[in-house]
């Protein structure tokens, strides 16, 4: 027993702490996976709440993983082992039953898992799990209990000032396709030899003589030409259907207008020279006490013809509002939220772009001084 203990107890150790550390690099990016799930769930008023529980589930995780591995207050571990994995084996079995959240984001963006993937890998958990609650009694500590307190205690304080730190300084791995030295434009083409999704249509007709219905996909529809048969009529036809998930580029989903709807992405990310991008995906959440620094920013980069622009994906009024009130000196721009959650971990963020690469980007708790960005970067 002693012997399949540890054989359960390492990988599960090392699971849960892998788990919760590359969770816990990006608490911001856990945070907005959790409101998916507050949604599919009814919980909005939760949502408020999103990031301060994702640093504390991922600290859990980290904690139960050391506990584990030391046998350190084995009883009460094993408890919260089996009860957390129940919940995210439901969690996981409902999401993928229902395909209602299709990332569970059990890895952050380190590794993507299908719900089934995630389904399946909870049911190994489980089953790892299992024989440490049940042999529960029979696990001995690897260190004193005060030494197994003590660690512990530095393992709850230690992944909570990670958590902390890369949420009010950005991720220590920036795992995003936005991340620094990334060439943006090249992330949103598909290659050469690429396969696309693959998709069918489904159309229904009707027999104008005996009313039965047919249903048959496209290739079926259009080898047979069955609309030159004046016996069937049209009826309708199905949304696409996915039938093989193709490649999909890492940005896919980025789009940038003004608030005429005139497209500015190519204008923006092929800009040969340096260009600001002050990213705030919802201005009433933004924090308006940056906005100084940013002003400072781009005054500086004004000097230098250097473009600075704000990314958005408030209304037009909303925005209008904001620059009245904050007296932004920079001009804005309209996009998705989603992909500007992706671009920087901050609400505001700056990055700095040159010919569509990602140079460096910034949480607006350490914004770089002016001086600091011209000897860098604009005097260069």
């Amino acid at each position: 027993m002693r012997l399949l203990t540890w054989i359960c107890r390492i990988p599960v150790g090392l699971l849960f702490i892998f788990s919760g550390l590359i969770k816990a690099n990006d608490p911001m990016g856990f945070g907005f996976k959790l409101e998916e799930y507050f949604v599919v769930f009814g919980i909005e008023w939760l949502s408020p709440l999103a990031v301060s529980l994702s640093i504390l589930i991922c600290s859990l995780e980290i904690v139960l993983g050391v506990a584990v591995l030391l046998g350190a207050r084995i009883r009460l571990t094993a408890w919260g082992l089996l009860l957390l994995i129940l919940f995210f084996t439901w969690l996981t079995f409902y999401s993928a039953w229902f395909n209602k959240v299709t990332d569970c984001g059990c890895f952050g963006d380190a590794i993507k898992l299908t719900p089934w993937q995630s389904f399946t890998k909870d049911l190994i958990l489980l089953a790892l799990i299992l024989p440490i609650f049940l042999y529960r009694r029979r696990i001995q500590p690897v260190f004193s209990k005060t030494g197994s307190n003590l660690a512990l205690l530095l393992a709850a304080v230690l992944s909570l000032g990670f958590g902390l730190y890369t949420y009010f300084y950005l991720p220590v791995v920036d795992l995003l396709p936005y991340k620094v030295g990334n060439h943006l434009p090249s992330l949103m083409t598909m290659p050469p030899d690429a396969e696309p999704d693959v998709f069918k249509v489904i159309y229904t007709l009707k027999n104008k003589k005996t009313g039965e219905l047919r249903e048959m996909d496209d290739k079926e529809y259009l080898s047979t030409k069955i609309w030159e048969n004046p016996d069937w009529e049209y009826v309708k036809a199905s949304d696409p259907i996915l039938v093989k998930k193709g490649y999909t580029p890492p940005i896919h989903d980025l789009s940038i207008s003004n608030a005429d709807g005139v497209a500015f992405t190519d204008e923006l990310l092929n800009n040969p020279f340096y260009n600001l991008v002050i990213v705030m995906y919802d201005l009433r959440k933004t924090d308006r006490g940056a906005q100084p620094e940013l002003n400072a920013i781009v005054k500086k980069a004004q000097d230098y013809n250097i473009r600075s622009v704000g990314l958005t994906a408030a209304s037009e009024q909303a925005t209008r509002a904001f620059i009245s009130e904050t007296g932004a000196l920079y001009e804005f721009f309209y996009c998705d939220a989603t992909p500007l959650k992706s671009m920087v971990r901050s609400n505001p963020g700056l990055l700095l772009l040159k010919d569509g690469t990602v140079i460096a980007k910034w949480s607006h708790r350490e914004l770089p001084d002016p001086e600091e960005l011209e000897r860098l970067y604009f005097a260069d």
